[in-house]
């Protein structure tokens, strides 16, 4: 089996039974924020785009990149299509012309002439990017491989059970919130960038243990910023307020954390030959010295890609919606919005207050309680953002339902709040559809099922994690009364129930010895 680096999560897998074009991006995408670090642009997309089936895990447009499907990939190819709740994906492929579809069934074997064996795993959470991610096993007798890309499964053992990979493809530096968008000092802008820096390795490691393959290559990020507003957000940022750790940097955490684990550089052109065991590295784009040059005179690196792409920025920047006139948007934004304020109860109830938004001259809000847009009255609210005009005309030109898949990937905006994340709130905006909406009402509902409990060290908690129903007995560490899943590590103080991470998901927890006491009266 040979697998040859894409750049960010794409991969192209040559098997004994066909090859498969995974996640395929060149970008610009997020209104034009993010680029595949390093230069993809000089792969052989021709070749590549004449694969035997296509594999989308998800729907972020760092994994799904229309413009290069149209240009590279024959509408006739096979498309291994992740079975998600909705059908938003299969309807943006559709829209392409990508008609001949593989419907792949959650944790399903599926099995072609040559030996090979291919195994789609989705997720369906609402924090699953944008409703639903995926991971690709793959085997042919020669090699398995794992490509989890940007998903964070919950059952291993069933993922697992495909087979044991030889090598293992997973994302160690993610987006799913950006601290320095946020009104914070800037101490404290970089005290939450190296948290999340550190969860995301803390997460990473997690899973390398636990998949426990022989061979690990870290790719899916960081991307580059090459927009001048944005540059300096580039890798831990020029002021140490960011959050993307690159191949490099995570390696070498990987080995003082764990020594033995044989980890590899996965950059655009890195080819990874795999038979029975053995694996020879090679790269067939960039020079040793070239890498090298990406990675320790990274900043360097950023501003010639930053000074040579400007055209692509602009470009972008041509296609958007002239922006709308305030009482226009206002109006586009009530007959779309509140129909779905109503049918979310859970989510108004989980927001619990006013959310403003200033939108070029536009200054609203969106009254969650009362299921309401209005214009903003100096009411008290617990978030608010101020969006460019533009990116929201867009929107609404487009009836695009995912805003985090657009605007807040982009980091196009600025943000504050009072109080803690709020999942509820960050759900609601990737959620702009009626279909989108029932799914995650009826999935919060679901989550309400607390029927089994287990014991971790001196507690008795239930077992699935409220948040996103991860098996606490795996992924559950407890110190000093607190909870931490590893997954997200999302914490819940064990005395009162209380989640310390988002309103809301409180977790049902009691002292052993108390249990203990209590089946004795």
């Amino acid at each position: 089996m040979r697998i040859t680096g894409l750049g960010h999560a794409g991969m192209f897998i040559e098997t004994t039974g066909g090859s498969i074009l995974c996640d395929p991006v060149m970008g610009p995408s997020f209104f034009g924020s993010w680029f595949p670090f390093p230069d993809n642009r000089g792969l052989d997309w021709e070749r590549f785009g004449k694969a035997d089936f296509l594999y989308i895990s998800h729907r972020h447009r760092d994994h799904f990149d229309p413009a290069l499907l149209e240009r590279y990939v024959p509408k006739d190819i096979r498309v291994l299509l992740p079975e998600y709740p909705t059908d938003d994906l299969e309807v943006d492929l559709r829209r392409l012309g990508y008609d001949n579809i593989v419907y792949t069934q959650a944790g399903q074997t599926l099995e072609y002439p040559g030996g090979l064996k291919i195994m789609v795993t989705p997720l369906r959470a609402p924090s699953d990017g944008p409703i639903g991610d995926s991971s690709l096993s793959v085997d042919d007798g020669t090699a398995s491989i794992l490509n989890q890309n940007d998903s964070h499964p919950l059952d291993l053992d069933r993922l697992l059970s495909f087979s044991h990979p030889d090598a293992y493809f997973t994302q160690v530096s993610g987006a799913i919130w950006w601290p320095m968008v946020y009104d914070l000092p800037q101490d404290s802008k970089q005290h939450f960038a190296q948290l999340k820096r550190d969860a995301q390795n803390k997460r990473a490691m997690y899973y390398i243990e636990k998949v426990d393959a022989e061979h690990v290559f870290p790719m899916a990020g960081p991307p580059m910023f090459l927009r001048d507003d944005l540059f300096r957000f580039n890798g831990w940022g020029l002021e140490d307020d960011s959050i993307f750790t690159d191949q490099r940097q995570f390696l070498a955490h990987m080995r003082a954390e764990r020594p033995d684990q044989k980890g590899y550089e996965f950059v655009p052109g890195t080819q990874v030959d795999l038979n029975d065991g053995r694996v020879e590295i090679s790269q067939t784009l960039y020079t040793a010295e070239e890498i090298d040059r990406v990675f320790d005179d990274k900043w360097a690196y950023l501003a010639e890609q930053r000074d040579s792409r400007q055209a692509e920025v602009i470009a972008e920047i041509e296609t958007r919606a002239e922006p709308m006139a305030p009482d226009e948007m206002l109006a586009a934004l009530q007959e779309w919005w509140e129909p779905l304020l109503r049918r979310a109860r859970t989510i108004r109830t989980g927001v619990g207050g006013n959310v403003r938004f200033r939108i070029g001259e536009l200054d609203m809000v969106v009254d969650f309680p009362k299921a309401k847009v209005r214009e903003y009255a100096g009411e008290e609210c617990i978030y608010w953002y101020t969006i460019p005009a533009d990116l929201v005309s867009t929107n609404i030109r487009d009836h695009e339902i995912d805003w985090s898949n657009s605007i807040f990937l982009s980091m196009q905006f600025e943000v504050g709040r009072s109080g803690k994340f709020n999942e509820f709130l960050t759900t609601f905006l990737k959620c702009l559809s009626r279909d989108r909406i029932e799914y995650v009402e009826n999935w919060y509902a679901e989550q309400s099922d607390q029927t089994e409990d287990a014991e971790i060290g001196e507690w008795t908690v239930q077992r699935r994690c409220p948040h996103l129903r991860a098996d606490l007995t795996k992924t559950g560490k407890i110190e000093d009364g607190v909870l931490t899943c590893a997954l997200h590590d999302w914490k819940w103080d064990l005395a009162s129930g209380q989640c310390l991470t988002a309103p809301g998901h409180p977790i049902r927890a009691s002292r052993v010895v108390e249990t203990a006491s209590a089946r004795t009266a």
